[in-house]
Order: C-alpha cells, then sequence, then structure tokens
C-alpha cells in the first residue's frame, strides 16, 4: 500500500497561495475546465525524479485513488482514453491533459511520483462548468420570437431563420390561429412562411 509522503506545513502555506506541495513535488489547487472542453494540469518536481515515473489519479482518498494515465520514464505522451501525460524532464515538470470534459469528471485528483517505499502526491481539484446551451434548429421551419406587420400585410420577422440566399423571410398572419391580430404593430402570433 502506498501513501502520500506530505509536508502539512508546507501544505498548509502553499494552500493559502492557491498552491499545492508535498515536499518535491507541486501542483495547481483547483483546475478549472468547460464542459466538452480540455483542461491542463501542470505538475512541478525537484530534481532527481526525471526519470521516475509520473501519474495522474482520481479519487479523494489515496489509497483508494484510481491511475489513470502513468509516464513511462521518458519524456514522451501517454494517451488513455481522454487523458494524457507527458514528461518534460528538462523543466521538471509534467502536463496532464483530459479532454472530452464532462460535468462527471469533476473531482478530487493527484499528480504523482511512483518510487520505491511510499509515492510523492498532491491533491488537484477539478471543476467543469456546464457548456453554454446553444440553441439548435430541429425541423425546417423558422423559429419566431416576435414579428411586426408593415402596412401590406406582410410580416417581417424581427428574429428566426432567413429565406435561402440570406432575404428576408416573408410571412402572413395564419387567420385561423387568432381573430383578434392587430394589422399593425409588434406582436406574437402563428405565421404561414412560404417554402
Amino acid at each position: 500500500m502506498w501513501l502520500p509522503q506530505l509536508d502539512l506545513m508546507r501544505v498548509i502555506s502553499a494552500k493559502s497561495q492557491g498552491y499545492s506541495i508535498a515536499t518535491d513535488i507541486s501542483g495547481p489547487m483547483t483546475v478549472n475546465g468547460l464542459e466538452r472542453g480540455s483542461l491542463i494540469v501542470q505538475c512541478v518536481y525537484n530534481s532527481g525524479w526525471e526519470t521516475y515515473l509520473k501519474w495522474w489519479c482520481r479519487g479523494a482518498i489515496w489509497k483508494g485513488c484510481k491511475i489513470l494515465v502513468k509516464t513511462t520514464g521518458s519524456e514522451q505522451e501517454v494517451k488513455r482514453d481522454r487523458v494524457s501525460i507527458k514528461d518534460n524532464q528538462k523543466n521538471h515538470t509534467f502536463t496532464v491533459t483530459m479532454e472530452g470534459l464532462m460535468q462527471t469528471d469533476a473531482d478530487t485528483y493527484w499528480c504523482g511520483i511512483e518510487r520505491t517505499g511510499t509515492d510523492l502526491g498532491v491533491t488537484v481539484q477539478v471543476t467543469v462548468d456546464p457548456a453554454p446551451v446553444i440553441p439548435e434548429e430541429t425541423s425546417n421551419s423558422p423559429t419566431l420570437t416576435g414579428h411586426h406587420l408593415d402596412k401590406s400585410g406582410w410580416d417581417v420577422l424581427r428574429a428566426g431563420t432567413a429565406a435561402p440566399g440570406g432575404r428576408p423571410l416573408l410571412c402572413r398572419p395564419d387567420p385561423a390561429a387568432d381573430q383578434n391580430l392587430p394589422t399593425k404593430g409588434y406582436h406574437e402570433a402563428l405565421l404561414l412562411c412560404p417554402g
């Protein structure tokens, strides 16, 4: 069983500055990404750990943490599913990239270094914000939020889709939908549109 070697005074001091430190390894306390996007976590280690295996695992409890990806001891990138890890031994950093983020990816993770005895590790809290909702057109019919009748009774859309070629889409009120439509002015109603 491997347990993290933590210098608690350094961790407490570093947490107030937004960075977690465990003796020979450090990383950001929190990293945020956008759903369906990606995020990058950079962990830093001291000299002497260059050829040791670096890993990224998920789980708040150290002994139950699941390793998602691990280096091979070289600088070659290793990718597994939506997570990759790459060690830069010259700069004493390793970088973890999580792609195709889902809200269920939000959790506690660990940057770690494998060694004989107790591995080194620091926690990184990953949060994932929901992606902005982008409305999708579900039919060929325009979506209308409002319109304005001109003096001839034709309707000019203020919101919705355009006719082919980018021309304004002209529509007439559906007389069966509402017999009490005003002849002029802005209002909401069902429309009959060509095409």
